[in-house]
């Protein structure tokens, strides 16, 4: 029998819900089941009795939750005491940042966690999202904030931006003035891309594709301030996030992107199976925390 089994097990007790308790394991709904049914095919019992408006446990289930309650508890003071010992060994976390998001929002995270944690100091890369995920796997970072892809593995994550794409065009544009812009329409445009290390870049060619076109890219950087001078420039245009927009040079202007719109989520990602730290941990909770407040200021 599993110790994490165990807190797994503690946890569809402690919501009452294997999705909600799915949610707060970063497990999926079906691997959760699993694990509660191999327990169950371990002990021999069931552990609970499901009906359609909440979940009882059988009094085998109650035994086991007295036991693993104990269990967890020694769990928490071996971490206290382990955490003690070490004096936060690990005050440093590395985090990865991609060029194109507004790090306003971000500074002010880092900033509110080193007020209640003033010890612990921060190292910022900026990169593009494939990079901070390749170096987020390989350890070199201790988080990242990425443009979320389709297939999210090796990583734990927590989505905390849901944005469309704009397009970005110079202020005396042909499609200047326009409420919107179907993509199919942006086929014989001229397109500066960030380059291969961005996951923004998939999304617009993937989007592109879908409507039967390829982009007629002239330029790829990395560098957000050069891609808006050659917009100025009249070199091309591009597609940008909708926050990435709010903060344009003068000059410039962006209009939002239909049939399709283009979605674009950002995430906090960490390693799987990886040991975390205690600070680790702490800043994970505070960064969801933080996150969602100001996910629900902007909705009111």
């Amino acid at each position: 029998m599993e110790i994490k089994h165990l807190e797994y097990f503690i946890e569809v007790t402690r919501t009452g819900s294997f999705t909600s308790a799915a949610e707060n394991l970063f497990i999926t709904q079906p691997a959760l089941s699993r694990i509660i049914k191999s327990l169950e095919e371990e002990i021999g019992t069931p552990l609970f009795i499901r009906t359609r408006k909440k979940m009882i446990l059988t009094d085998a289930g109650r035994v086991l939750l007295k036991h693993a309650l104990i269990i967890e508890k020694q769990l928490q003071l071996m971490d206290a005491e382990l955490d003690r010992m070490l004096i936060f060994k690990k005050r440093h976390i590395r985090i990865g940042l991609p060029t194109i998001t507004n790090s306003i929002f971000f500074s002010r995270l880092i900033a509110s966690f080193h007020r209640e944690y003033p010890d612990v100091t921060f190292q910022l890369e900026e990169d593009g999202s494939k990079r901070i995920e390749e170096k987020v796997v390989n350890d070199l970072l201790d988080f990242g904030v990425v443009v979320l892809p389709e297939k999210v593995e090796n990583l734990h994550y927590y989505r905390f931006v849901h944005e469309k794409l704009r397009v970005v065009i110079p202020a005396d544009h042909h499609l200047s003035g326009k409420d919107q812009v179907s993509l199919d329409e942006l086929k014989d445009e001229k397109f500066i891309m960030f380059n291969r290390d961005f996951e923004l870049r998939n999304l617009v060619l993937n989007a592109c594709k879908a409507v039967g076109f390829h982009p007629k890219i002239i330029s790829e950087t990395s560098q957000l301030d050069f891609i808006q001078e050659m917009i100025a420039s009249n070199l091309g245009i591009t597609l940008l996030p909708e926050s990435t927009t709010q903060e344009l040079n003068r000059g410039l202007q962006s209009i939002p992107v239909i049939s399709p719109e283009i979605e674009w989520n950002l995430a906090i990602i960490w390693k799987k199976d990886a040991y975390l730290s205690q600070v680790s941990k702490e800043f994970i909770r505070f960064a969801r925390m933080i996150l969602s407040e100001a996910d629900s200021n902007e909705m009111e």
